[in-house]
């Protein structure tokens, strides 16, 4: 299984930061570590040795900074994105024509502005025991960023602040059988493109259900309210995680 993390976007939710600093390379946490280190943490704490980073804008800034990996101990390699690759379904067509993988190798995609502690191992049995061609990550709730207020009659009668509503959200991590690419052609999204396509054509697509601490850190508001306490509650662990 190949980790493949997504870092070539521009990150436009996150401007005026990102005119500066590639989004996975933005500081968190007391340390001002780069975000992007915390994803490699995670994959190093479940047992990863090596990922592929696709890269584009502002890519060397993530270059400069990692290198070959020994500052995170794993071995990493890059991909650019070529301006005729479209979206993250193009970054991944792209780094298979690169032969950064083959198309019999399994995939575990991380979207590089999320952070979560989820069991990475869990994950991958999971998805090894279902047979799926896909397999998403999962919340089954979100919290709105809005307040919510119950009306009868014209009357409020009740008022909640950015309350949890029960819904299933996919939070940026899912395990892909390079296979699932041969329907990826003219695709630019995985999430909104190539997903509900291998859904409409029968194939398997598995859910891995989580409770687990996740935090889409892809927009200013967001990157302001991710707190030093919250990374140290649910992520300065990450090294302490046994496989």
């Amino acid at each position: 299984m190949k980790p493949v993390v997504l870092c070539g976007g521009e990150g436009s939710r996150l401007r005026p930061l990102t005119y500066y600093f590639q989004k996975t390379m933005i500081p968190i946490g007391r340390g001002q570590k780069p975000l992007l280190e915390y994803i490699l943490m995670h994959l190093k704490a479940h047992g990863f040795e090596e990922a592929v980073l696709l890269v584009g804008y502002k890519g060397e800034q993530v270059v400069n900074y990692f290198g070959d990996g020994d500052r995170v101990g794993m071995r990493l390699t890059y991909v650019w994105d070529r301006e005729d690759a479209k979206g993250t379904c193009g970054a991944l067509l792209n780094a298979l024509r690169e032969n950064a993988f083959a198309m019999d190798d399994t995939l575990l995609i991380y979207y590089g502005d999320i952070l979560t502690n989820l069991s990475l191992s869990e994950l991958v049995e999971q998805h090894a025991r279902e047979k799926a061609i896909a397999t998403l990550a999962v919340s089954p709730r979100y919290q709105l960023p809005v307040g919510v207020a119950t009306i009868e009659n014209n009357r409020v009668t009740e008022m909640r602040e950015k309350p949890f509503i029960n819904i299933n959200v996919t939070i940026g991590l899912l395990i892909l059988e390079a296979k699932a690419l041969a329907y990826a052609e003219n695709a630019s999204d995985i999430m909104s493109d190539l997903i509900p396509r291998l859904i409409e054509k029968k194939e398997k697509v598995a859910a891995y259900v989580t409770e687990a601490f996740w935090y889409d850190v892809g927009s200013t508001e967001k990157y302001e309210k991710l707190t030093h306490d919250i990374v140290e509650k649910y992520l300065e662990g990450l090294h302490q995680t046994s496989h």
